[in-house]
């Protein structure tokens, strides 16, 4: 599932202070990065399965790997995870309500805090 018009793809932000937004909200960068793109991610465990929310960005300026890069988000996605195939966003699959008004809340969470630093 996409969270499109989140307006998270308008933004533009130095990946330290992006990494700040992102920890305040819980979305977790680990080790989901090359030189070039980021991965975020918030990881449910609930009664219907596990899923994650997912905040893609990629380096427009600078090197990830250096901490010196400024990052341009992508539309959000909500995925369920399969053992072992990984994750799934597909239209077909089921997502409960509450957690798709969770990630709604998280994802304006994000973009308030982010806009403020954002070029």
């Amino acid at each position: 599932m996409r969270f499109e018009n989140s307006g998270l793809e308008s933004l533009k932000l130095d990946l330290n202070r992006l990494d700040e937004v992102m920890e305040n909200n819980g979305m977790v960068r680990a080790g989901q990065w090359d030189y070039e793109r980021v991965t975020y991610d918030y990881k449910f465990q609930i009664k219907e399965g596990i899923y994650y929310l997912r905040i893609p960005g990629y380096a427009v300026e600078g090197d990830v790997g250096a901490h010196d890069a400024y990052i341009q988000l992508m539309t959000p996605m909500l995925g369920k995870h399969y053992y072992p195939h990984g994750v799934e966003y597909g239209e077909d699959e089921y997502f409960p309500a509450h957690l798709v008004k969770q990630c709604n809340q998280i994802i304006a969470n994000i973009h308030k805090e982010a806009e403020v630093f954002a070029e």
